[in-house]
């Protein structure tokens, strides 16, 4: 906005207003003098954020990826071997539980093992053997009491195994994998 100026088109009529300017006009102060606050304003005396409260900052957690590993794979070897050690009558619904041997992979790498890009496919791979010991435990305790000697039971599993495999298993896989994955990659960001 712009204040009349008279003599342009004549003398106005209207009475004389207040100036408006697009700029505040500069305050009145002494020469050199720059107000607090404003760029080029000296910041001696001033105390940081840091000097007045200490902001607490979490040591870096030392990665341990030799013992994740090894304590990943006894989690698949125990989640698979409970597993297939459930009762034989719930084994039909028992195939929805594959992401509890997921979780059993996934806390010690997680928690252990860090931010590693390696460690949730890994984890994925071993929830998936682990769900694969389960069933195989759960063939070799069918097999088992059928009564076969030692040295073809696990031939005879392995069979039964294969003989059995139904396409909702592939579900159950898929539910390993993606559960090992994510799980894995959550613990690592908690931690």
């Amino acid at each position: 906005m712009t204040a009349p100026v008279p003599g342009t088109d004549g003398p106005s009529a209207r009475p004389r207003t207040a100036q408006h300017y697009s700029v505040a006009p500069a305050p009145a102060s002494p020469e050199g003098y720059v107000v607090p606050g404003m760029p080029g304003a000296p910041v001696n005396g001033y105390e940081t954020v840091e000097s007045v409260v200490p902001v607490p900052r979490r040591a870096p957690r030392p990665r341990r990826t030799a013992l994740a590993l090894v304590l990943a794979v006894l989690a698949m070897l125990l989640g698979g071997l409970a597993y297939g050690c459930a009762p034989l009558r719930a084994a039909d619904s028992l195939g929805w539980l594959a992401i509890a041997p997921a979780g059993l992979v996934a806390l010690p790498l997680g928690l252990l093992g860090g931010r590693n890009r390696l460690l949730p496919p890994l984890g994925a791979l071993l929830a998936a053997g682990a769900l694969l010991i389960g069933q195989l435990t759960e063939h070799l305790r069918r097999v088992h009491a059928g009564g076969p000697g030692p040295r073809g039971l696990l031939h005879n599993a392995l069979g039964a195994w294969r003989a059995d495999l139904r396409p909702l298993d592939a579900a159950f896989y898929a539910i390993a994998l993606i559960g090992g994955f994510l799980l894995t990659r959550r613990t690592a960001d908690r931690g």
